[in-house]
């Protein structure tokens, strides 16, 4: 007799990620320059600026950081990659 609850599973279903999951290091290149864009328009006082102007640039500055998180946690992951890789051909040659 098996019972529904004594069959438990670890796989657990989450929604969807974050929209910024599968940028990729251009795509975090051009959050930062949309960001850095998005800025220079508040600074320059152009159409569509909010009258509370810092609530401009802290949205722009909220763009350059999801960017600058994105770009900084792509380039570790191609590093530790590529460390990887040299140790094992360093292992492979001292065989």
């Amino acid at each position: 007799m098996t019972d529904k609850h004594d069959e438990q599973t670890d796989a657990r279903e989450y929604g969807p990620g974050p929209w910024w999951e599968d940028l990729g290091t251009w795509g975090a290149v051009a959050l930062i320059a949309f960001g850095g864009l998005a800025a220079a328009w508040i600074f320059l006082r152009l159409p569509g600026t909010p009258q509370d102007m810092a609530v401009g640039y802290y949205h722009a500055a909220k763009i350059i950081a999801i960017g600058l998180v994105i770009a900084g946690s792509a380039l570790l992951g191609r590093r530790r990659t590529g460390t990887a890789v040299a140790e094992e051909t360093n292992e492979a040659e001292r065989a």
